[in-house]
Order: C-alpha cells, then sequence, then structure tokens
C-alpha cells in the first residue's frame, strides 16, 4: 500500500487548511486511517482516526477545530483543519492500518506551518 499525501502550506493563525491522503495498492475493506503529526523536537502524535465504517476519534487538542473525512470509494482520508493555531505546526503523517492480515503503512509526510 501506498500512501500520498497533499496540502500543507503556510497559513496564518485562525486560518483553515484542508490534507488529503490517498491510498493505493493492496486495499482491504476493513481497515483505519489516521493522521499524526510531529513537530519540531517533539514525538509523533496521534490526531485523529477513521475506520472504515466511518468512526472518527479525535485527540483533545483539536477536538472542534479538525475534522477527519473519508471517502472509501476513491480510498481518500481527509482532515479538514480550521481555526489553526501556532502549536498546530508539524509534519502530519498519513496512516493506513488493517487488522487482518496486520498491516500498517505510513505516508511520507506534509508540513504544515501556522504562522503566530
Amino acid at each position: 500500500v501506498q500512501l500520498q499525501a497533499s496540502g500543507g502550506g503556510l497559513v496564518q493563525a485562525g486560518g483553515s487548511l484542508r490534507l488529503s491522503c490517498a491510498a493505493s495498492g493492496r486495499i482491504f475493506s476493513i481497515n483505519t486511517m489516521a493522521w499524526y503529526r510531529q513537530a519540531p523536537g517533539k514525538e509523533r502524535e496521534l490526531v485523529a482516526t477513521i475506520s472504515s465504517s466511518g468512526s472518527a476519534n479525535y485527540a483533545d487538542s483539536v477536538k472542534g477545530r479538525f475534522t477527519i473525512s473519508r471517502e472509501n470509494a476513491k480510498n481518500t482520508v481527509y482532515l479538514q483543519m480550521n481555526s489553526l493555531k501556532f502549536e498546530d505546526t508539524a509534519v502530519y503523517y498519513c496512516y493506513y492500518s488493517t487488522p487482518r492480515p496486520p498491516y500498517t503503512y505510513w505516508g511520507q509526510g506534509t508540513l504544515v506551518t501556522v504562522s503566530s
């Protein structure tokens, strides 16, 4: 499975960005897709996950501001980021996993920079 993320960039605090991640290759119908992020000098952290049935979960730091969604027909996951804060600055990574077989894949990352 290959994951191609896009949509990062530079935005002012309070602005919005939409990230996309398209999965290709051997896609299993039961899977979880997610966004993680890693800020400079910090560990990678979970931002949001969404199951193939559409069940979503969010980190407390982004609840109410970010929305994860997916289009199963396109094997694509999105992250709509609103009311961006300086502390949202990070490289955002797309993630794909399946329970059976137990596979995990990471995208290449896309940089989001929020200016204060």
